[in-house]
């Protein structure tokens, strides 16, 4: 029974709650529903319930990301109990040059580059065990009156720290993506002119006291972080109002403001080699000697950057990635970060990408020809598994087993098992590529080297939690001045409105009274453990929170923080898309958890991408870096790695050591 509470945020009112069953929505689409309600032949691996016509993942609410049904296979293979009950798997008589697993945009890229690399005429099976295509290039859509919102629910933007490989720009300028014209469509003025800017709230229970302050030093990791402008105003505003302790609010803006050289004795070298070897927060307490509230202020902030708080980012980290207290230690500027001077967030992210390669593949599954129409084109989903195409993409479908026909240094073809409906099927290929996340390759492939397989594990990939959330207006940011909130105390860490960005026939929300979709984000961990440890942890988490539990999260903080500003949760939140990622972003190496990132040497990555047999391994995990353009660079390996049968030179992210 619902307590008061619950009716007062909204918890009980039927317009959010309606498309749930379990959490998944049923009635936008039919993607979870039991296989046989649809009239579907059983045993045809090929038929399910793609092949409906109200089935489109982008417009289901509730839970995502990886959304149940999703990894059930995956867990009982980990615990090893599923061939248990699985039965004989069937086989569907299919052969292929090439299979994939996985369907995000390094699958994509690699059936892409394969088929570029044999002559087009080559045909190929990608295999995903999620209902939609795009890994972590997840698209949300929301309907409400004639128009439809669009949110990201994964991966934002075409950006990288470091300079986007030859390849991996020629892939993204091959699908028609422009990206010095971003600013065309980008509004940049638009919250400006609105009168907001980002905002800090501090809750009480962390700092005694529920206030929204202004944010007069945004670090880099929120999504409007570009648009981020700190007058006088702001300043003023922080260090009277903020509810820390004067000397903190003093530290802060020191640490924004004065620029000192904090190691004057050593060199740029050597101060990186330093700052290697302490955390962020370390740096901050015992070199720069702020007031302790500052840690508790500045903690959470790098959530959305690393998937950890401050206590497990190395310094130098921080400072290559833009944090404020290094501007003057004379650090070399070149390789530090990017000011994304290469980027492009189309309004679902990079599920654009995703959309545009599955158009390459199979153009009659995405209509249009051109960037712009892709964002409000509606994906065909019952075209991806056609019998006649030579490119197939099966969703709902998570492999279970890989393994050479024979010997593998002998062997002329791969057989993948996988499990689809309830039920195990099998195919056969020439060639296989693993693009799914490494940490499963070995559960999936048992024949591979013991080493490779540790290696493989090693991959601890970032829970992460992209909630989108529905909004009947934006009356209360506009109120408040505010278009982005940092909440070092909340649920979710960071409330974003999106960078006000319109193409083609797609329109951002303008007035105040526009409905907009507000997207929160939120990475689970445990301070004072080891970075890999706090994504288990998380990820631990994450897996045992359920949609409700997130829902009443949701509707406490946007009531708490908005709340001033005449938001009502019972009556302004429409609707609610949780994308959950227990194995969210690829794991990154860092210089304080990971010795051969100061020792040198192979790292896991290197000895886990290693082809075997006629088995090759793409993902951002291949390359230890949590990028797009990673995730493309590893994709054009593995496939020159199985076309001239040698490995072919790394063109991805060298990690260098700092001294």
């Amino acid at each position: 029974m619902h307590d008061w509470r619950d009716r007062e945020l909204g918890m009980h009112r039927k317009i959010t709650r309606r498309d749930f069953l379990d959490g998944v929505a049923v009635t936008a689409g039919a993607a979870m529903m039991p296989w046989n309600l649809f009239g579907l032949a059983e045993g045809q691996a090929a038929v399910g319930p793609e092949n409906s016509p109200s089935y489109y993942p982008p417009a289901l609410t509730g839970m995502r990301g990886s959304h149940p049904g999703s990894f059930d296979a995956a867990h009982s293979l980990r615990d090893g109990t599923f061939w248990d009950s699985a039965g004989k798997p069937e086989d569907t008589g299919e052969t292929y040059d090439l299979i994939v697993v996985g369907g995000g945009i390094s699958g994509l890229a690699a059936a892409h580059f394969y088929r570029k690399a044999t002559g087009g005429k080559a045909r190929i099976l990608i295999l995903e065990n999620h209902d939609d295509f795009g890994g972590h290039a997840k698209r949300n859509e929301f309907r409400v009156g004639n128009p439809t919102l669009i949110g990201y629910g994964g991966s934002y933007s075409i950006e990288s720290p470091e300079p986007y490989s030859a390849v991996a720009k020629g892939l993204i300028e091959e699908l028609g993506i422009e990206v010095s014209s971003f600013r065309k469509y980008l509004e940049r003025d638009l919250y400006g002119a609105q009168g907001r800017a980002p905002k800090i709230f501090f809750d009480k229970e962390t700092f005694g006291s529920d206030k929204l302050v202004d944010d007069p030093c945004p670090f880099p990791g929120g999504e409007t972080y570009d648009l981020a402008v700190a007058g006088p105003e702001a300043w003023t505003h922080f260090l009277s109002e903020a509810p820390i302790a004067e000397q903190a609010r003093k530290d802060v803006s020191r640490l924004c403001r004065e620029k000192k050289d904090y190691f004057p004795d050593l060199n740029a070298e050597q101060k990186k080699a330093r700052l290697a070897r302490i955390s962020y927060a370390k740096f901050l307490t015992d070199v720069v000697g702020v007031h302790a509230d500052v840690i508790r202020l500045y903690q959470n902030v790098s959530f959305s950057e690393f998937g950890v708080g401050i206590d497990a980012v190395a310094a130098l980290d921080g400072a290559e990635t833009g944090y404020p207290g290094f501007s003057g230690m004379g650090l070399d500027a070149s390789g530090l970060h990017n000011e994304r001077t290469y980027f492009f967030h189309f309004p679902d992210g990079n599920a654009s990408i995703a959309r545009l390669l599955v158009r390459k593949l199979i153009p009659q599954a995405v209509p249009g020809n051109s960037v712009t129409d892709v964002v409000t084109a509606k994906a065909n989903y019952a075209m991806l598994d056609e019998a006649t195409s030579p490119l197939r993409i099966r969703l709902n479908s998570t492999a279970v087993r890989v393994k050479h026909a024979g010997d593998p240094a002998r062997a002329n073809e791969v057989e993948i098992a996988y499990a689809r409906g309830g039920k195990v099927y099998t195919v056969k290929a020439g060639h296989c590529i693993l693009a799914c996340w490494n940490a499963m390759i070995p559960y999936l492939c048992d024949e591979l080297p013991d080493a490779q397989k540790e290696a493989l594990a090693y991959a601890q990939k970032v829970p992460l939690l992209y909630s989108n959330v529905l909004l009947r207006n934006s009356t209360a940011f506009q109120k408040l001045g505010a278009n982005s909130i940092y909440a070092p105390g909340g649920y979710h860490t960071h409330v974003d409105m999106d960078l006000p960005v319109s193409v083609g026939e797609y329109r951002c929300p303008h007035p105040p009274e526009d409905p907009l979709v507000v997207h929160m984000s939120k990475a689970p961990c445990r301070a004072g453990l080891s970075q890999r440890d706090q994504h288990i942890a998380g990820r631990m988490e994450l897996y045992a929170t359920t949609f409700e539990t997130i829902e009443r999260k949701i509707r406490e903080q946007l009531a708490r923080t908005l709340g001033p500003g005449g938001f009502d949760p019972a009556r302004d939140i429409l609707a609610i898309t949780a994308n959950r990622w227990p194995h969210g972003y690829a794991y990154e190496y860092s210089s304080l958890w990971d010795k051969f990132v100061l020792e040198g040497g192979e790292t896991p990555c290197e000895k886990a991408r290693k082809p075997f047999g006629r088995i090759a391994i793409a993902n951002s995990d291949a390359g230890a870096y949590a990028y797009t353009d990673e995730a493309i660079n590893q994709a054009w390996r593995a496939v020159g790695e199985i076309t001239k049968g040698q490995r072919v030179p790394y063109i991805g992210h060298e990690r260098l050591s700092p001294g």
